[in-house]
């Protein structure tokens, strides 16, 4: 199955290091992150998880939920956290699916082969309230991912949400924003008391609207 944006993220129930959830239950009305990463006890992945559990609190100010994914055990999983949480110096709090039938890695086109028959990648999505998928990134087992980026994106989606604009290239909160070019600029001036600056017809830029 290949998953696209726009599409609504399969529900599944799932043994997690927190115990059992139905996805969707468990994202209720927030947004969420479902991420893979390809192996408990591995470098990278440590990394990576200690420095999500770091951003516990960002992600609470963005009513977002995080669950992370990999094809070993519930037992494998409660373990590594310990290491996680010593090596990093945090406290893991959000749940690790436990997949080891790989069932929902298939679900979600987690496994790509070419890759490895047997270890997922590092896929990450960010699905919003209404369940559909925003977000699609993969990157190879030997890159660690950037968190940081998932905040940028997170908050540009929510801004998008929330007002009719779009981001720049580069766009990080407070910058200016971008009038979509379906908003004529007459109406955009009406729209955003702020002010609408026109480089060109279609590039026009307004300070990013009070969220």
């Amino acid at each position: 199955m290949s998953i696209k944006l726009g599409d609504t993220a399969p529900d599944f129930h799932a043994e997690t290091s927190l115990g059992d959830i139905k996805f969707h239950e468990f994202l209720g009305n927030s947004w969420g992150i479902l991420f893979s990463h390809p192996a408990d006890y591995t470098p990278v992945c440590t990394t990576e998880l200690g420095y999500t559990s770091k951003l516990k609190s960002e992600f609470d100010k963005r009513e977002t939920k995080v669950i992370a994914l990999s094809v070993d055990g519930v037992e494998d999983h409660q373990n590594w956290i310990k290491d996680i949480n010593e090596t990093q110096h945090t406290d893991v709090q959000f749940p690790i699916i436990a997949d080891k039938d790989r069932r929902i890695s298939e679900l979600y086109d987690f496994i790509h082969p070419n890759a490895s028959v047997t270890a997922t990648v590092r896929s990450l999505l960010i699905i919003d309230p209404d369940k559909k998928v925003r977000l699609i990134i993969t990157y190879p087992a030997s890159t660690g991912r950037n968190f940081n980026e998932i905040l940028r994106v997170l908050d540009s989606l929510q801004l998008v949400d929330s007002h009719k604009v779009a981001t720049p290239v580069n766009w990080e909160t407070g910058d200016d924003v971008i009038v979509p070019p379906a908003i004529s600029t007459e109406d955009a001036r009406k729209i955003f008391p702020k002010g609408v600056t026109e480089v060109k017809p279609y590039l026009r830029y307004t300070p990013q609207p009070n969220t």
